[in-house]
Formats: C-alpha cells, structure tokens, sequence
C-alpha cells in the first residue's frame, strides 16, 4: 500500500516538508487551484441556489494525474494548503479528484514550515471546514456575477476590454472620490508669526505665537500680521509657565498583513505586491546551507494580533541576553484584537527569534533581508519596555500675546532602540526641538521675528500605503487581496501612479461615474464593507451563504435590467458637460469614447460635427484642445496630385487633400487600403500619435504594426496590450497565447520578465 499522502500548495513547500516527516508520507503540490469556475460562461445556475459549475483549470490536467499517481492506493490524505478560504477552497477540490471508496481525508493547516510546526500540525489533524469553503465560494460567485454581468454591459456603453469588480470598483471609487474633493478644494490662507529667542545660554530656539489675552489666534491674512508684529515692538518676552511631563510609549504589536505592506511601503520602498511576494518566499523556506529549506516567518496573510506564547517567551530571553534585563518585560505582552477580526492566524512574525538578521545576511537576497529584518525588529521590540519620552512645553509671554515651544527627549530608549515605526519617526523628528535651562519669569532675548504665509491643503493622493490603509480601516476587500487590487486598477487603465500617488484617469473617471450612477448600492463602500462582515460570518456558520446571495442578487438584478437601457452611452449620447459647441454655439458638448478613447463631440451631430480632444485644469473643468495642427505626409492626392496631410476627426486619423475645398478627397489610414484594423492601443514607440493596427504578412500571418509606417515601423507579433507593466514602467504588455498555459500578459522587457493572467474573465474574453 503506497504511504499516505501529503498534499500542498506550491512545489516550494514540498522539499522542506519532506525533510520533517522523515519520508514516511509522500508529498505533492497542487501549484495553486486545480478548479474553478469556467472562463467563457457564467458558470453560476442561479436558478438552483446559485450552484457553481466547477471544470478543470486550463493546464492543471497534468497536476491532476501527478496528485493521483502521488496517491496511489493509499487510504489517508492529508490536505495541507495554505491556513486560509483560498486554501481551504484548494483542499476541497482536491478532495474531489482523490475521492476513492475508503479513503480518509484530514485537513492540516501548517502556520509555519519548521520542523515543530509541521510535526504539531500532523499531529493535530482537523476536519475540513464547510463554512470557510462556503466563505470562499460565495466571495468567487459574488465576483463572479458582478463581473461577468457589468463587464459586458461596459462592451456596449463605453469600449470593449473594461471590467467591473466587486471591490476593485470601489478601490477606484474611493480614488475618484478623492480626487473630486482635491478639485473642489479651495485654499485658505492664514498666517504664522515665529520668535526666534535666547536665553542666558544656547541654544537659541524658535516659538510660535498661539494665543492672544489667553484665547487661540488664527491670523487669516498679511495686514493682520504686520499689526501683530508692530504691536510686539518694545513688549518683553518673559516666561510665563514651563511644564515637565514624562509619557510612557508602548510598542506596536507584530505585523499584520496590511501593516506589514503599509511599513514596507514607507521604509523599503517596496510595492504591496513585491511585499507580498517577498513574504511568501520567506514563508515557504529558504536553504540556510545543508538541507531543506526553512520556514523563517509565520504565515504572512493575517489580520491577527495574536503571538503564540513560547515565540513572546522566547523573545524576552534573546532580549535580557543581548540588551539586558532593563529592556526585558517581566511577562509576555499580548495584543488584543478587535471583534471583527478572524483568529486562525498568528500574526506574522519570525519563526525563531535566535535567527537575527545578521545570522541570516548571507543566505538571504537583499529584498528578503530587508523584509526579515523588519518583521523580525517589530516583533522583538514588542516584547521590550516601554521607551520614557521627558517633554518640556514652555509659554512665553509678549505683551497681550503669547508664545509656545515644545521639546522633548528620551529618557529610556526601551524598545525604540530597536524599532521605530515610520509613523513614530516623523513625530520623534517633529519634537526634537532643543531647549535650554529656562526658569518661570526669565527674560529672553528676540534673536528674529518672522510672519510667514501659509494656505490650507486639499486633501492629499492616496499613496499605496495611505489606500492599504483606507481599504484596511473601511473594511473593503482583504489584506490577502490588496496587493491584487491595486495591480488591477492600474492594469486596467482606470488610474495611474503618479510621484508615488494615485490619480484616476478619464476612463477611470467614466466608468466610475456610470457604475456608481446604475449601481450606487453595489459598489458603496459600507455596503462592500459589510458583504465582507457576512463572509466573515459565513466561514463562522453565524449566517448561511445562500441567503446572502440571494439578498444581493435579488437587487442587483434589477439594478441591472434597468441598466440595460438606462446605462447612458458613452458611444452616442455620452457625458454631458454643459460647454458651449465653439462651432455650431448650438448645441453644448458631451464627452464620447470612441475607437481612439475619449473626446468632446458636438450634441448636434451629424448637424454639426465637431469633435475635440480635452484636458482638465486643477479644478478639475474641462478644456477643449486648441484646433490639432496638420501633420504632413509623404502622399499625393490621386485626384489633383496635391500634398495630402493627416488630420484628427471623429473617428481617428485620416489622411486629407490639402486643395479641400475644391478637391474634397479624404482617405482612411484605419483599414481599407492595406493598412489594417485598428485594436484600439494607441502606438507605444510614437508618443501615440499613430495606432496598433492588426495587420497580415504576406504569407497570411497576423501581426501588429504602427499606422504611421514607414514614419514608425513598430511591429510584434504578439498583440499588444494598452496596460502599463506595473514593475518596470514599459507603457504596454503583450498577449501571448500558448497552447498549455492559455493566455498571459508578459512585459515586452525581457530583462524584466513581469507576467500576469488576464484580470477577470472580461480580459480573456475581450481578447479572443
């Protein structure tokens, strides 16, 4: 009978848990999900309780038969997937294409790959968990139909290729919402007036003017400082009051996932998803010389608090050994977590303490050094005093005013000589004014008077850390997911990264105001937040799965038959922005997608045809384009042999007779004369003044080539793909399709290597 079998999730894992069983189990992995739903239908029949149709993913065949042949006739099969829904989902379905009369299942969820934590999983065999595969299921269908239900209408009122997802929409909301509040800002300003002084020893220090007759001034304009200023003159500066205080700073807890790729986003400057990737290597092993590889961290997809106590005690006694017992707490310090978070996780912290950063140096690539180092920091600091913080705030008075400094310095260091947080840095750096010796009614010298202006800020761009936090504290999507999330928006083309901060762009803009007009439930940010409560209460059997479904689809299908017709066209009657046609003063423009993306157009078409390109200024108002200058070519009109030139209209560029009007002869550089079909990506190597035109070869092939040929003699083979890579910065992808792996999108930069399935279901089908 063949041993009893271990079944993972990714092919890394399987030499290091091979090691610790000794070679008495066999060990395969599934490399990912071996099923889902089907890529070209729904696959959800909604009429008998939202029943999941379930086929074989494209490729995974051969993982299949290498699972059964792993099996063999053995009678226990331990499932061992990654401790979470995508995981437990995964186990399910092996558990299905293993399924043999007599055979025993056990789930077995490993929260770290060392030798203690495998053994101890395989020695506490669980049940698999029907609620946390209902959890997942109901997350895949809900995604499921939202996207392959919008998406399509997207094809129809906007342009082919778009999607609608679930919570990436409102990812994308929560940006454009933003970014409106930015342009309907309007700045204040306001003023502030700083002493420079001097005491009877240095150093000198600057305070700010915050009161006036005990009461707090706010200074709106120039005129009020002067006055200010000149009322100052010959009044003393005296101190008034010194007040000491000494605040007790605890640390932060370990990592969870979101703070983990908030912390990394600030300090390493690592994107969500290279955190991510970074921390999976981690987690699954790596080769410290001699052997398999070793789990150096916990499982890193957590939104829980909680350490396991012998990790805390373990920390305590590495810090009395190398710090000394005066930066060692007596007993372990533990994190309370909030109601809503689920607790099947530690936190993510390392593995064995003893295993400091500099033990690890030379095993470990840069990236995971950095990362290892940090996880590890945080979490030994946790388990260190609290740092004492002495701070002096001295008032000082001047005539009817009043001024104020702070300063303040570290008593006992505690755990901040180990670790400080990105956050906790910056307000170290805020208060680290210098104050001399200064007693209560001591004169002091004005070294500097100095009013400044100053206007208030709009709110600022999300960053990728300051939107991990907002999707975080909205409750939108999962730490898990957020990575995904934002690589998806960007893939898509609804927002760009600009210096570091996210900006929608116009289609992003579009798309958002149609989806938020049709479906304002589905995609507001409390009620995405709640669907996530009720997965939560799913997986805890506190709800059961088909009546979520069946109250969420019972008002999005009406939403959306009513979108059907409702959904305004971006095509024909498009956006309106109440500006005046310059041409026709009729009629006002409206903006319209077209093959080309997006433009403003006269209403009054075909009456009055023009059309326009546009900006935004700061306010956000729109601003047609000056008049497109004409761009000479190398061709002669066939009718009167003059000049021709290409010009901009409704539908693209064309080339135009330049004895319009008496010769009135136009041609199309979009298809009809041998130069092919247009696939609606502006050229990458032009500056996008031409178009990927879909081309044959001579001998019949298709291949993709520039409109502007010879001028630009851009060619591929592969299909390009108008979505930036989000790694190096190349301004496309390429579509390869290849018979065993299906369609990706790939980096056109070999050196960089990036690839990506298409996003959803609408990428794959839009591009068949």
């Amino acid at each position: 009978m063949s041993k009893p079998l271990v079944v993972v999730e990714s092919p890394t894992k399987v030499k290091t848990i091979k090691k610790y069983l000794s070679g008495q189990y066999n060990v395969a992995a599934t490399v990912g999900h071996i099923r889902d739903l089907p890529p070209k239908e729904l696959g959800v029949d909604v009429e008998k309780n939202f029943r999941p149709k379930y086929t074989t993913i494209s490729g995974k065949q051969k993982v299949i038969r290498s699972l059964k042949q792993a099996a063999g006739d053995a009678q226990e099969i331990y499932l061992a997937p990654d401790p979470d829904r995508e995981g437990e989902a995964i186990a399910w379905h092996t558990a299905e294409v293993l399924k043999k009369k007599g055979r025993q299942f056990h789930r077995i969820l490993m929260h770290e790959l060392t030798k203690t934590g495998i053994q101890k999983a395989m020695s506490e065999p669980l049940e698999l968990s029907l609620s946390k595969y209902e959890a997942q299921q109901t997350r895949r269908i809900l995604d499921r139909i939202v996207g392959y239900e919008i998406s399509p209408l997207l094809w129809r009122k906007v342009k082919g290729g778009l999607s609608a997802g679930r919570v990436q929409s409102v990812a994308v909301r929560i940006i454009c919402e933003r970014e409106r509040a930015i342009f309907a800002f309007d700045p204040e300003e306001y003023w502030s007036i700083t002493a420079t002084l001097e005491g009877e020893n240095p150093p000198p220090f600057d305070a700010k003017l915050t009161h006036k007759e005990g009461k707090k001034i706010g200074i709106p304009n120039g005129d009020t400082a002067q006055d200010i200023v000149a009322s100052l003159e010959g009044h003393p500066f005296v101190v008034d009051q010194i007040s000491n205080k000494t605040t007790r700073r605890n640390p932060l807890p370990p990592f969870t996932t979101s703070k983990l790729q908030q912390e990394a986003i600030h300090k390493l400057r690592f994107s969500a998803k290279k955190t991510m990737v970074v921390a999976q290597q981690l987690y699954e092993g790596i080769e410290l010389g001699g052997g398999a590889p070793v789990g150096l961290i916990t499982y890193m997809r957590t939104d829980s608090m909680r350490i396991a106590p012998e990790a805390a005690h373990q920390a305590l006694e590495l810090i009395r050994k190398n710090d000394g017992p005066d930066y060692a707490m007596e007993k372990p310090r533990f994190f309370k977590n909030s109601k809503k978070v689920q607790d099947a996780h530690e936190a993510i912290r390392p593995t064995a303490v003893d295993r400091t950063p500099e033990t690890l140096a030379r095993h470990l690539s840069k990236d995971q050094l950095a990362l290892y180092s940090l996880i590890w920091k945080r979490f030994v600091a946790s388990q260190m005093k609290q740092a004492l913080i002495d701070r002096q705030t001295v008032k000082i008075n001047c005539g009817k005013y009043q001024f104020s400094v702070s300063g303040s310095t570290i008593r006992f260091s505690g755990f901040m000589k180990l670790y400080q947080a990105t956050a906790e840095s910056k307000q170290q750096k805020k208060n680290k004014t210098v104050l001399p010796p200064l007693t209560k009614d001591q004169h002091l010298e004005l070294k500097g008077l100095l009013p400044k202006q100053h206007f208030t800020q709009p709110p600022p761009r999300f960053s990728e850390a300051s939107l991990v936090k907002e999707l975080e504290e909205n409750g939108i999507g999962r730490p898990s997911t957020y990575a995904s999330i934002l690589s998806t928006i960007r893939n898509k083309g609804y927002v760009s990264r600009e210096k570091g901060y996210f900006r929608p762009s116009e289609l992003g803009f579009i798309v958002n105001d149609l989806i938020v007009e049709n479906f304002p439930e589905e995609f507001d940010v409390a009620f995405t937040a709640r669907m996530e409560d009720n997965l939560d209460k799913i997986e805890a059997a506190e709800i059961d799965h088909l009546k979520v479904l069946k109250t969420f689809y019972s008002r999005f299908q009406m939403r959306l038959e009513a979108a059907m017709d409702g959904m305004r066209s971006m095509k024909g009657q498009g956006m309106p922005t109440g500006i005046d046609c310059p041409l026709c003063k009729k009629h006002q423009l409206s903006v319209k997608m077209g093959k080309n993306g997006h433009f403003l157009a006269c209403d009054g078409y075909p009456d009055c045809s023009y059309t326009s390109n546009y900006t935004r200024d700061e306010k956000g108002t729109i601003i047609p384009a000056a008049p497109a200058q004409d761009e000479p070519s190398d061709k002669t009109c066939p009718k009167c042999k003059k000049p021709m030139v290409y010009k901009s209209g409704r539908y693209g560029r064309f080339l135009a007779c330049t004895g319009y009007p008496d010769c009135n002869y136009s041609e199309s550089i979009n298809g009809g004369n041998g130069n092919g079909k247009p696939i609606g990506v502006p050229c990458p190597e032009d500056g996008g003044k031409g178009d990927i035109m879909q081309r044959r070869s001579k001998r019949g092939k298709t291949f993709y080539g520039c409109s502007r040929y010879p001028k630009c003699k851009f060619a591929s083979w592969d299909k390009p793909i108008g979505r930036s890579c989000p790694d190096c910065g190349s301004p496309y992808l390429l579509e390869k399709v290849r018979k065993r792996t299906g369609t990706s999108w790939v980096c056109p930069n070999r050196e960089c290597g990036y690839q990506q399935e298409p996003t959803d279901e609408a990428d794959t089908m839009s591009s068949k």
